[in-house]
């Protein structure tokens, strides 16, 4: 198992920025794939985006071209970063760590809203 520790969620205008943070516990940080997910009450957790070991991405149509996941293997730390947020991006905000397709951690989650 990993731990994970989320943070960087808050309250933000709609067309605004925020970058989320996921640091992980342990020293195969390196060797994991990493994902965004997010939540609301009344539905399921959904894929925001993915960052394999080597750095390939994968993202929800609904967030390509105004989120990038990102990974920091030094420092032991994957980032989301949100820009042009909408109202439907609100939501509780979770990493899961992945390891040979098995999920091995998952963050206690952030919130974020978009709201004026």
């Amino acid at each position: 198992q990993v731990q994970l520790v989320e943070s960087g969620g808050g309250l933000v205008q709609p067309g605004g920025s925020l970058r989320l943070s996921c640091a992980a516990s342990g020293s195969i940080f390196s060797i994991i794939a990493m994902g965004w997910y997010r939540q609301v009450p009344g539905n399921q957790r959904e894929l925001v985006a993915s960052i394999t070991s080597g750095g390939s991405t994968n993202y929800a149509d609904s967030v390509k071209g105004r989120f990038t996941i990102s990974r920091d293997n030094a420092k032991n730390t994957v980032y989301l970063q949100m820009n042009s947020l909408k109202a439907e991006d609100t939501a509780v905000y979770y990493c899961k760590a992945t390891a040979a397709s098995k999920t091995i951690g998952w963050g206690q989650g952030t919130q974020v809203t978009v709201s004026s």
